[in-house]
């Protein structure tokens, strides 16, 4: 039998269109396809290093217990190493010299690199070498590490903040950063106590310690 050349065509173009329908229909919808999760990006630790220019290393003591005595340290050097998207890649090792500390009156800054503090001559810096990034809190860590005074080692822990990145002249990266930590300074060998008539602590034995950090990309 002759079917009319119409029927076939019409035939084979059902057939063509549920073939195609049925192929489509194996495929997820565009919207599905539209909301499955990205790869996450592989994570990019970069060194950093201080910009001194736009940084602090200081430190805050109480005098007589009263009011408090301000000092920076002007001469240090440190690398850091992380992601700022993932602050747990932290790590930092840093070198301050003892030399460059600085409490705007020359005659104590004598003293404190004198034997009765830092003892400057026989131990010219102070150091310190992170070991762990114990807790992060959104843009908040706590940085642990091994802090060196008068060539007495001791466990610390910083708090601080990361306070953002950008790009600075030159197309390079930087980030900036926040911290700080209380030590008690005899725990180092700064044990010299002179006291007042009435028995008080000229020098307190609390430092607060902190750090105002702009640092930039190394190498790029």
């Amino acid at each position: 039998m002759q079917y009319p050349t119409i029927w076939l065509t019409s035939a084979l173009f059902v057939v063509l269109t549920l073939a195609g329908f049925s192929q489509r229909g194996a495929e997820p919808p565009a919207e599905a396809r539209a909301e499955a999760p990205a790869a996450p990006a592989a994570f990019e630790v970069a060194a950093f290093e201080i910009d001194q220019a736009h940084s602090t290393v200081g430190f805050k003591v109480r005098h007589l217990g009263l009011a408090s005595v301000t000092g920076t340290f002007d001469d240090y050097t440190a690398r850091l190493q992380l992601d700022p998207a993932d602050l747990s890649t932290m790590e930092v090792a840093a070198r301050i010299e003892v030399e460059s500390i600085d409490t705007g009156n020359e005659r104590r800054d004598g003293h404190l690199r004198s034997p009765d503090f830092f003892e400057a001559e026989t131990h010219p810096d102070i150091r310190f070498e992170s070991t762990d990034v114990t807790e992060v809190d959104g843009n908040a860590f706590k940085l642990a590490g091994d802090l060196t005074i008068h060539g007495v080692t001791r466990p610390v822990v910083l708090e601080g903040a990361l306070l953002g990145t950008a790009e600075g002249p030159g197309g390079k990266q930087r980030v900036g950063i926040e911290a700080e930590t209380t030590i008690d300074r005899r725990d180092f060998g700064l044990t010299w106590d002179n006291l007042t008539e009435a028995g008080g602590v000229i020098v307190g034995h609390d430092v607060k310690i902190f750090l105002e950090i702009e640092a930039v990309e190394a190498g790029a």
